[in-house]
């Protein structure tokens, strides 16, 4: 397992809603998508908003404390068939399936770390530009939008 940082929700292709999961030290982000709700709720926990009343992964992190019981880490442990599967590791000992999305939701709310399997970041990680990659990238993209045939006569 290596530990990952979340670094947001994104959206993604027009329609496809992306969280993303950067392994530093690989120098990989780890795209997995989400539905509009998981997103949302992964988005509004990371930007500190509290609603009115809990919603669901507010009152499962509420469950584990009344049990006193702490989320000690999520593990992102296989991708089979494009679909993450995440486990849920408590403070007890116990191991609890879940989606990577709400195990994702549920570690922004508690706080803890969140660990991806070596096998499934070099699996579906997408390597991360620096700085000067992505302007020289984004330059030439914009060449290509603005460039004639005329441009290539000799």
């Amino acid at each position: 397992m290596v530990p990952v940082e979340l670094l947001g929700v994104r959206q993604y292709r027009g329609q496809e809603i992306v969280v993303l999961l950067l392994d530093a030290e690989a120098e990989l982000v780890v795209p997995i998508t989400v539905g509009p709700r998981e997103a949302s709720a992964i988005a509004s926990a990371q930007a500190g908003v509290v609603p009115p009343r809990p919603m669901t992964h507010d009152l499962l992190r509420d469950l584990l404390r009344a049990a006193a019981v702490r989320l000690d880490r999520v593990e992102i442990v296989a991708l089979r068939d494009g679909v993450f599967h995440a486990e849920l590791v408590l403070s007890n000992g116990a191991r609890v399936d879940s989606r990577a999305s709400d195990a994702i939701a549920l570690a922004v709310r508690t706080a803890s770390p969140l660990l991806c399997a070596g096998e499934v970041v070099a699996t579906a990680g997408i390597e991360v530009m620096d700085n000067e990659q992505a302007g020289t990238v984004e330059e030439f993209r914009t060449f290509l939008e603005h460039v004639e045939p005329e441009d290539f006569e000799v």
